[in-house]
């Protein structure tokens, strides 16, 4: 993919603008490495729709989430905080996220610190591009391929968003089989609580073995998720069962981007 570029929020005040959205690419988003090409499809998607959005860059830090999940509730205010002056610095009303984690953190705990913001999770804004026809999927082989979607914790069960996705999927001319445990039965992957930063408690399987497994009974050749710490976990869970070389894990974003019918778009 070509290099990308990305508008910070400074460089929109500079000109005396602010743009519609901010981007919050989270943590995982701006240090993982397969996490990146999630952001990177993602910022691809809003530009081909011609969405105005910035990114803080060198000023984004952590939402907070891992540190509040951990039980660290000063270290959590002290982040929360910074990042609400910042953001409220800029004016910011409306924020993208691709991490459920600062989704959830954002939507429900900023609030109460003077964090209010419109929060949309990207699988929400991708639904509403396609459904507008600003973003279109072009017919491939690749789409009539066998897929299932994993739901995320806190997008699902945390926020009751289970349409979004299904309907991001259904729009892009993909069908899904669901698992045997989904929508509001669904099983975590394994990462959510901060517990993807600490050892794996004693049990006869971790979470992320058990959830791949049932992932694996809908015969997919590709596991659709919305979340970077799903993806991180759903792999790692398909490289336990050694079938990397036939299932693939990627996020609703990279899906789009890489079948995008780009001749039509508006």
């Amino acid at each position: 993919m070509a290099q990308l570029q990305v508008k910070t929020m400074a460089q929109w005040a500079s000109e005396g603008k602010t743009p519609e959205y901010l981007y919050w690419v989270g943590c995982m988003g701006s240090y993982d490495d397969r996490a990146k090409k999630i952001t990177r499809a993602f910022v691809k998607l809003l530009q081909e729709a011609g969405v105005e959005f910035g990114v803080l860059g060198d000023e984004e830090s952590c939402s907070g989430d891992p540190a509040k999940r951990a039980g660290n509730e000063f270290l959590f205010q002290m982040q929360a905080m910074t990042n609400i002056e910042i953001m409220n610095g800029y004016g910011v009303k409306k924020i993208i996220t691709t991490c459920p984690h600062c989704y959830n953190t954002f939507k429900n705990e900023y609030p109460e610190l003077g964090g209010r913001y419109e929060v949309i999770h990207h699988s929400e804004l991708l639904e509403n591009l396609l459904a507008q026809g600003k973003i279109k999927v072009k017919e491939t082989d690749f789409i009539k391929k066998n897929f299932t979607y994993h739901d995320p914790c806190y997008l699902g069960r945390g926020n009751d968003q289970y349409e979004a996705p299904r309907n991001t999927i259904k729009l892009s001319g993909i069908e899904i089989r669901e698992m045997p445990h989904h929508r509001e039965n669904a099983v975590c992957c394994g990462a959510g609580g901060a517990q993807m930063f600490k050892e794996a408690e004693p049990q006869k399987e971790e979470i992320f073995v058990y959830r791949t497994r049932e992932a694996l009974q809908t015969e997919p050749d590709v596991i659709i998720t919305a979340c970077a710490f799903c993806n991180t976990m759903i792999t790692d869970g398909i490289k336990h069962f050694n079938k990397e070389q036939e299932v693939k894990v990627l996020d609703l974003a990279e899906i789009i981007a890489d079948n995008l019918a780009e001749d039509e778009q508006n």
